[in-house]
C-alpha cells in the first residue's frame, strides 16, 4: 500500500523518518525503497545523501539471460541460445521469469526448450492483446464516424 497516496504520512514526514534512521544507525545502514515510477518522487528523496545507489530492475536482455543460464546451468554456451536471445528482444521477460524457467530442471536441455516454450506463449499472448486492442480502436474509429 502506498502511504503516501493514502494520506497517512507526508512527505516530510517521510523525509524526517528517513532522516532520523540515517543518524541513529552508527555506520551501517542500508534502506531500500521500491518504486515503478521514480519520475514521480519528489527529488528532495532522490538526494545524494538519502538514496545512493539506484537500480534499475529491466527486462531480461542477452546479456542478463547469459549470466542466469552461467549461474542456474553452469553453462557458457549453447545451440539454443541464439533464438532465445532473439525472443527475449522481442518479448518482454523478466529476469525472474527467466530463473524461474531455468530451476525447472538440471538438464541443460529441457531447461532451455522450457524457456523457449514460455516465452513463445509471452510472445503470441502479447500479439493477441495486441490484435484485440487494435480491433477495438478500428471499431471505435467506425462509431465516431
Amino acid at each position: 500500500m502506498n502511504l503516501l497516496s493514502c494520506g497517512q504520512i507526508s512527505l516530510s514526514g517521510l523525509l524526517n523518518f528517513v532522516d532520523g534512521l540515517w543518524s541513529s544507525c552508527g555506520e551501517e545502514r542500508i534502506i531500500i525503497f521500491t518504486t515503478n515510477y521514480k519520475e514521480k518522487l519528489d527529488p528532495a528523496l532522490l538526494r545524494p545523501g538519502r538514496m545512493d545507489v539506484h537500480i534499475l530492475m529491466d527486462y531480461c536482455t542477452p546479456f542478463v539471460l547469459k549470466k542466469l543460464v552461467a549461474m542456474y546451468l553452469k553453462i557458457d554456451d549453447h545451440v539454443l541460445f541464439d533464438p532465445i536471445e532473439k525472443l527475449v528482444l522481442e518479448v518482454s521477460v523478466t529476469p525472474a521469469e527467466v530463473a524461474q524457467q531455468l530451476m525447472v530442471s538440471k538438464n541443460t536441455d529441457i531447461a532451455l526448450k522450457g524457456l523457449i516454450e514460455f516465452i513463445e506463449k509471452k510472445k503470441i499472448e502479447k500479439e493477441e492483446v495486441t490484435k484485440v486492442e487494435e480491433e477495438g480502436e478500428i471499431e471505435d474509429a467506425e462509431t465516431n464516424e
